[in-house]
């Protein structure tokens, strides 16, 4: 039987990182989380309960309602992995919205709603067998991760693949914006206070700029086979 490690892979946004990861652990049979999709479901909630928009912040009540929220991941066999539910109702598609993608980052920043989601995540790697992908994963997450992981690309490139994603499923949306919100998203999560983005100091860097995902996968799934043969 050969061994289970835990995967961590982080990485700005519209880097592919759910994409590969998802890969990744249908390949080897790991668990997959996505973990930006448990901070957009928060974001969703509190969106919802008007707490947070482009000109209002309510931290106090954010702090408030976090115990009333409850996010899980239920198995889809169909598209064969986890999607994410909001206190038990599916929200993988409201969470994609470029709405919630603009208002993010400032809650991923609270670091008591970080604080809420680490424990999850560390709670549902703790047997390992896992890939999870994010911004603090390698560093605050699992710091001592069997293989880390960090995605990067041009601004340019990744702001093209939103706005491909974006108009794909529907969404009336300007490439402008989008660059922009890419950029804004790099500077909240790089600048944040609490568990801001960086590479781990052992993380294998991946730029993937230049790379489909066929050759972006065989790159990855070779690194997880080294390490797990080691």
């Amino acid at each position: 039987m050969s061994k289970k490690i835990t995967i961590a892979i982080d990485g700005y946004s519209s880097t592919g990182k759910s994409t590969v990861a998802k890969q990744l652990a249908a390949e080897l049979g790991y668990v997959y989380v996505d973990t930006g999709a448990m901070y957009r479901a928060v974001t969703l909630y509190l969106m919802r309960k008007l707490l947070v928009s482009d000109t209002h912040f309510d931290k106090e009540a954010i702090l408030r309602h976090l115990p009333f929220i409850n996010i899980s991941f239920v198995f889809n066999k169909e598209v064969g992995y986890g999607e994410v539910h909001l206190n038990k109702e599916n929200v993988e598609k409201e969470i994609r919205l470029m709405e919630v993608s603009q208002q993010v980052s400032k809650v991923a920043a609270v670091p008591e709603v970080r604080k809420m989601l680490v424990e999850i995540q560390q709670e549902i790697g703790k047997n390992k067998a896992v890939v999870m992908d994010g911004r603090d994963i390698g560093t605050v997450v699992f710091p001592d991760a069997d293989l880390k992981l960090f995605m990067t690309a041009s601004t340019e490139k990744r702001a093209e693949r939103r706005y491909n994603e974006l108009r794909d499923r529907g969404e009336d949306v300007k490439f402008e914006d989008v660059l922009a919100n890419v950029k804004e998203r790099d500077y909240l999560d790089t600048t944040r206070d609490d568990s801001p983005l960086i590479k781990a100091e052992d993380a294998i860097e991946i730029d993937n700029s230049n790379l489909n995902l066929k050759e972006q996968f065989e790159k990855v799934v070779k690194l997880a086979r080294n390490k797990i043969e080691e």
